[in-house]
């Protein structure tokens, strides 16, 4: 692999990255469903429920395939492998795709709904944006134009985190059954990732905009000294 050229895979990322798209998507819609809609789901503390109710089923199988969904992100590194985009399979990179599928399944054999709920809403609706961005940026240089947007992501992932915490937090105020073990792990693994994120951020775009902006000062210095030149010449 060390001497093969880098496999383009344009058209399959599209496709891949599509059904990401759907697959985040269809992800949402039952969490808003079931909860909302059809459920009472609550903001401040939501117990499991561990009832055979068909609202309970619905939401227990969301998760399933919310677990699931997880393991197909999977292929992102690998994708990224293939591609020999090694600057993408970074620390960030390996420990949140690599813990995902971990917690996912424990959620799903053990704590199927309740509180945690909301935190893999919001999820899916960041992979959404995520993904279309993927699928987008696949499509080739000509679409370019269309990806201004790149570094929001980043700031929504963020976002994401902070209400994450703020949720997870909740269940140590109201007492509703939730486990508050789950919390004492969700929290700061909440507290740990926007850390990264931030990290990432500022490495990704503030030191860009640095660079830039001394790139700029220094091209406008030049200009002044030459245009002094000019004027001592004259």
């Amino acid at each position: 692999m060390a001497n093969r050229k880098p496999f383009q895979l344009q058209k399959l990322m599209v496709v891949y990255n599509a059904v990401q798209v759907m697959i985040s998507f269809a992800l949402v819609l039952p969490a808003i469903n079931y909860c909302y809609v059809f459920g009472t789901y609550s903001l401040t503390c939501e117990p499991v429920d561990r009832s055979r109710s068909p609202i309970a089923m619905k939401i227990a199988r969301s998760v399933y395939w919310y677990y699931l969904a997880k393991l197909t992100e999977l292929l992102d590194t690998v994708f990224f492998v293939l591609r020999k985009k090694d600057n993408q399979v970074s620390f960030l990179h390996i420990v949140h795709h690599g813990g995902m599928p971990i917690f996912a399944w424990y959620v799903t054999k053990y704590i199927p709904g309740g509180q945690i709920m909301l935190t893999g809403a919001l999820n899916s609706v960041v992979h959404v944006i995520m993904y279309t961005y993927y699928m987008i940026a696949a499509m080739g240089p000509k679409y370019q134009k269309y990806l201004w947007w790149k570094k929001y992501i980043t700031t929504i992932q963020l976002i994401q985190f902070v209400m994450a915490a703020i949720h997870f937090s909740l269940i140590f105020v109201f007492d509703c059954g939730f486990p508050r073990y789950v919390g004492l792990v969700a929290l700061p693994n909440a507290f740990f990732m926007f850390d990264m994120f931030s990290d990432f951020y500022k490495a990704a775009y503030k030191q860009k905009m640095k660079n830039k902006l001394d790139v700029n000062g220094n091209q406008l210095t030049k200009e002044l000294n030459q245009e002094t030149e000019k004027m001592k010449v004259h």
